[in-house]
């Protein structure tokens, strides 16, 4: 599966498999994830389930605002940025 973030310097492309994802449960509601802006309101109004940097795949219902940021989402979009 290829996904593609957008960050403030491009596009990035990044080839992951199913089983670098993680499956936890209940993590959503400790911590703010990044996930694609196009997708993130669709995901909230649809019930679909969106997949943060981090792996994680869950339905936002949540104001991010309220949480700290996931600590692997912000470690890998660190990274991303690093690469422009």
């Amino acid at each position: 599966m290829t996904e593609t973030f957008q960050g403030d310097g491009g596009t990035i492309l990044q080839e992951r498999t199913e089983s670098d994802y993680r499956y936890d449960e209940g993590d959503e509601e400790k911590f703010a994830h990044y996930v694609p802006k196009d997708k993130l309101m669709d995901s909230m109004v649809s019930g679909v389930p969106i997949r943060a940097l981090c792996g994680k795949l869950w339905v936002p219902t949540r104001d991010p605002e309220r949480f700290p940021l996931c600590p692997t989402c912000k470690e890998i979009y660190e990274t991303m940025k690093g690469e422009d």
